[in-house]
């Protein structure tokens, strides 16, 4: 069964308007998330790693109503270790000043005490207490930065070295596009509907993953309009990217659709700790779907027509057709032209 028809689609003829929508998100994006600011997380800003082990069972849910209500509104919950085990990681409190002394912070023994308060009856012992310093969480951003940044190099020389460099360029591009709207979402809604998206090492494995799928789809075209470069000699470049997006745009959507199912239902169903997870992902899978359609192939078009390497005549010849980008039919269509 052929759930996709042969697409003939003009991704090329309207890449302006493609650009612009891009241009407006990403701007927009970044605007907004300029002016209501990035939280980062425990990880990026320093806190306390505290175990802990209660007598009886313990829902987690409640567990984390209960750490909230003792006045930490940044915090995160989760299993530990043995059951009913849980480690609950919590920010400075900025009252406090200088960092607390490892071993006994001030925050750990309030938040012992009013989960003592709050659970009577159920004993709570404090196994371990650890201690992320402010200084060592704006070097850990710094190394989220360099990897981030570290892992787009490596594509650009990647796909540069199997490739062209302006095809690694527009990979790039795209990448960076995916990046900006993504991490300008991210921003926007931390704290709706429940979605706590501060900025940590797990929404950096997010990001790095966004990356990963993004350049995925990106090198399947690129693969596509290199073998359509030797099939099809006589076409000019619009037509050849034209017809390497359609090609490929089953698979793209097919495989973009089965992974926003996974992640719909790690959205809705997962626990707290994959929620941000999973929200990056399908906010990044979209944009990265994109970007590999309208973003990529258009800019190797337009760097070739400021190259002077794609001629005002095969622009012509392109637009005048307007025929299917796939099959022998685009042929006989350009030389009708």
């Amino acid at each position: 069964m052929q759930l996709f028809k042969t697409t003939h689609i003009d991704f090329i003829g309207k890449r302006k308007m493609y650009y612009i929508v891009s241009l407006v998100i990403t701007l927009a994006g970044i605007g907004a998330a300029s002016l209501r600011g990035v939280e980062y997380g425990i990880d990026f800003e320093g806190g306390i790693e505290a175990a802990f082990e209660f007598d009886k069972p313990l829902d987690i849910g409640q567990l984390r109503n209960a750490v909230t209500a003792a006045g930490f509104e940044s915090n995160e919950v989760k299993s530990y270790g043995d059951a009913n085990q849980y480690l609950i990681r919590i920010k400075h409190d900025p009252d406090d000043g200088a960092a607390p002394v490892i071993g006994k912070p001030k925050e750990t023994d309030r938040l012992r005490e009013k989960l003592t308060a709050a659970f009577a009856g159920n004993a709570v012992t404090l196994l371990k207490v650890d201690n992320i310093g402010p200084k060592i969480g704006a070097e850990l951003r710094q190394d989220a930065f360099t990897a981030l940044i570290v892992a787009m190099i490596a594509i650009l020389l990647y796909i540069t070295f199997r490739y062209e460099l302006v095809l690694g360029i527009a990979a790039i591009l795209a990448l960076l596009h995916d990046v900006l709207v993504t991490f300008s979402f991210t921003v926007i809604c931390n704290g709706l509907f429940g979605l706590n998206l501060e900025m940590n090492q797990g929404m950096l494995a997010a990001f790095l993953t966004v990356v990963g799928f993004s350049i995925n789809d990106t090198v399947i075209n690129f693969d596509r309009l290199r073998e359509n470069r030797v099939l099809h000699k006589g076409e000019n470049m619009m037509m050849l990217v034209n017809r390497s997006v359609n090609e490929t745009l089953p698979r793209t959507l097919l495989t973009g659709v089965c992974v926003v199912l996974v992640l719909l239902v790690l959205l809705f169903f997962s626990g707290e700790v994959l929620r941000g997870f999973a929200f990056v992902m399908l906010i990044g899978l979209i944009t990265g779907t994109y970007s590999s359609i309208f973003v990529a192939g258009s800019f190797v078009v337009d760097w070739l027509i400021y190259k002077g390497k794609l001629d005002p005549k095969a622009r012509r010849d392109f637009r005048d057709a307007s025929t299917p980008v796939i099959g022998d039919r685009t042929r006989s269509a350009v030389a009708r032209a």
